[in-house]
């Protein structure tokens, strides 16, 4: 308990929000998301008997895949954080406001097709149809958070700093290190002058020239 206040502490506002998020969009899994109203028939023969049922059920209850997802985002946010709290130093494909600012939006996308695209009852003798209940709508909240503190992460995040280059041919040398100046070749420069007693020495001729 002790370390999760410590890793808790360590974070910035931010990643707190998101922390925050994350933990709310999980617990929205226990909320109702879905209302069941089913019709069955109990017995055979001519003690069969038409049985009404209406139900509340939460994520667990109609589990699938996108019911893993959303769970499997809210936990990886979570171990996320925890490690950058303790830090841990690993590489990503991008930043970690990145990184959850997408998940926060996949959270969205796949409860947007939830509301659309919801569990159906099968049953030998069970005809019914499933609503939606105010829990799903307080986790489609909870992945909006997520999305919005992960924005406010990759905002506050410093950029990556530019690679070396290398110095320019004519810039200023760093403090203390001193700097060579060559003095250029001057082509028209006056030959020096030849001692006394010796004749100068040319260079042959070209071949046919005068």
């Amino acid at each position: 308990m002790s370390r999760a206040r410590s890793a808790w502490e360590s974070l910035g506002a931010d990643e707190r929000l998101a922390g925050l998020a994350a933990a709310l969009l999980f617990l929205t899994m226990f909320l109702p998301w879905y209302e069941q109203h089913a019709a069955a028939v109990i017995g055979s023969g001519r003690t069969q008997e038409l049985v009404s049922v209406n139900d509340n059920l939460n994520a667990f209850a109609v589990f699938s895949f996108i019911e893993a997802a959303v769970l499997l985002v809210a936990a990886a946010v979570l171990v996320l954080l925890f490690a950058r709290a303790e830090h841990h130093d690993f590489a990503l494909p991008g930043s970690d406001g990145a990184i959850v600012l997408l998940a926060g939006l996949w959270t969205i996308l796949l409860l947007v097709l939830r509301l659309f695209d919801r569990p159906t009852i099968t049953g030998h003798g069970v005809a019914g149809n499933v609503g939606l209940q105010w829990g799903i709508f307080c986790a489609l909240a909870a992945a909006g958070l997520l999305a919005y503190a992960g924005s406010r992460m990759r905002a506050a995040e410093r950029p990556e700093p530019p690679l070396l280059r290398r110095r320019p041919r004519f810039e200023d040398p760093p403090a203390g290190e001193e700097l060579t100046v060559v003095a250029p070749h001057e082509p028209h420069a006056p030959a020096p002058p030849i001692p006394a007693g010796r004749r100068p020495r040319y260079p042959p001729a070209p071949p046919g020239g005068e």
